[in-house]
């Protein structure tokens, strides 16, 4: 016959395995602090038809991971070669994500528009740098051809 402390015991372990296993690796890793570069779709799914609907499906989501709402007015995100988008008056609020889309589009909640008739980021392989209004670096993210397109900075 079993100990109610060896019961006790045996129970305390299997809560413990239970809670280790049951967490997902990612919430294991560190998530980034301030403002930077959290998600980037480079290859728009499906064909790159060039359609403003293709070119909107390529996007690089910007993440403030503060308490406070930032102005993004001046900061710019860029690709290796140079292509520039300067953002606009726009508040991205504590704990929130602006996406900026490759396309045309009206900027609003959420979502801002380069306004580009062609592709920015390369599907094999490419970098999106974040600066501050004072041209600082403030986060990068790089990556190669994956399967899905998508590119996890966090």
């Amino acid at each position: 016959m079993t100990s109610p402390r060896r019961i006790l015991a045996l129970l305390c372990a299997a809560v413990v395995a239970f809670t280790i296993v049951s967490i997902p690796a990612t919430a294991n890793a560190a998530h980034q602090k301030g403002l930077h570069i959290g998600l980037v779709q480079f290859d728009s799914p499906g064909k790159d038809t060039g359609s403003n609907t293709s070119l909107n499906a390529e996007w690089v989501n910007i993440h403030n991971a503060t308490s406070k709402p930032i102005q993004l007015k001046g900061y710019q995100v860029k690709d290796k070669a140079g292509h520039v988008y300067t953002f606009p008056s726009y508040t991205v609020g504590a704990g929130k994500n602006v996406k900026l889309h490759t396309g045309k589009g009206t900027n609003g909640k959420g979502h801002v528009y380069w306004g580009r008739a062609a592709y920015v980021w390369n599907n094999t392989g490419d970098t999106a740098t974040l600066l501050s209004p004072s041209g600082a670096k403030k986060d990068s993210c790089s990556w190669k051809k994956t399967a899905n397109g998508k590119k996890n900075c966090h």
